[in-house]
């Protein structure tokens, strides 16, 4: 009778493993789709390989680019999304937000990082020596000078550089500042994403850049310490941001406070995983991550419309400030 209580034995074992072995591929990880401004590229990788590493679970699948660009790939193409960020909390509402008989991808966004317009350079830039916080406009202006941007008809940093160039000719009394800066930044030299031209940059391609004091620091690239007043970096300057404007191809768009926002996109499948990475995001190692990169935190983040949040998120923001 040994033999068949051993044969039984060994059939339960074999049965046994290919049960673990079903159950094991059965726990494939859920794939998270994060579509994202191309300025969050480096500090999000490296929240992604936090995140994956908490939650082995989930794959972060990110994708960057524009933030309007990221925003209409949602909403035009139908791409599937599960979390859009965006370099400036605008294009939420904007274009996710519905109505005129559009479908709405979301309700709510979280402001969860600022960050300010500065121009960058290098020991290869023309007048790299001469330039400085007081006459920067000026430079910037001489014959010869080539000047980076991202486009503004699909990128904040795009409007935004053309928004504090605004500001610029009131708060240095210099009428034309903007055409005479922008002169040397013609659509040759335009991109996207600004990001994608640091390399012509680092190459003596351009010579100047426009772009966020976090790529600055992050690419350890030489940087113009703008004035608060008219870096877009201040909320407490929010009343004269808003004479800085930018003509576009969607309007002429104000100048506000740069401000990074998030949000589940409303057709997402994944919302559970999609609410794990955005508390991960807003807590203590996110916002670690996020300073270490040249990004302002703010504790606890600004949420609009919180009501509408997954009841999860709200204990981790604050109401939106009335302008």
């Amino acid at each position: 009778m040994k033999q068949p209580i051993r044969s039984i034995l060994l059939l339960a074992a074999l049965a046994a493993m290919a049960a673990g072995s079903t159950g094991a591929h059965a726990a494939e990880p859920t794939t998270l789709s994060v579509f994202a401004a191309g300025t969050l590229a480096v500090p999000f990788k490296q929240v992604d390989q936090l995140f994956e590493k908490k939650f082995s679970d989930i794959a972060v699948q990110p994708q960057f680019g524009g933030s309007v660009k990221m925003a209409r790939q949602i909403t035009d193409l139908h791409q599937d999304a599960d979390i859009l960020a965006v370099a400036d909390y605008n294009v939420i509402p904007k274009y996710l937000f519905g109505g005129d008989g559009k479908a709405a991808y979301a309700d709510w966004y979280v402001g969860f990082v600022r960050n300010a317009i500065t121009f960058v350079y290098t020991d290869k830039s023309k007048f790299a020596n001469a330039i400085n916080a007081d006459n920067w406009y000026r430079v910037l202006a001489r014959k010869g000078v080539e000047i980076g941007r991202s486009n503004p008809d699909t990128d904040p940093s795009g409007y935004q550089t053309v928004q504090m160039l605004s500001l610029a000719e009131k708060y240095y009394s210099s009428p034309g500042l903007a055409e005479k800066v922008l002169a040397n930044a013609p659509l040759a030299n335009m991109r996207d994403t600004e990001t994608s031209l640091i390399s012509a940059l680092q190459l003596g391609q351009i010579d100047y850049l426009a772009i966020y004091r976090s790529d600055a620091l992050q690419h350890h690239l030489k940087l113009l310490n703008l004035p608060a007043k008219i870096n877009l970096s201040d909320p407490t300057y929010a009343s004269f941001y808003a004479e800085g404007i930018a003509h576009t191809k969607n309007g002429d768009l104000t100048g506000k406070p740069i401000v990074y926002a998030i949000t589940i996109v409303a057709t997402s499948t994944k919302k559970a995983a999609a609410e794990k990475y955005v508390a991960f995001l807003l807590g203590p190692e996110g916002r670690k991550v996020m300073s270490d990169n040249g990004f302002g935190t703010f504790t606890p983040a600004y949420a609009m419309n919180p009501a509408k949040m997954p009841p999860a998120l709200r204990p981790l923001v604050k109401p939106w400030p009335a302008s």
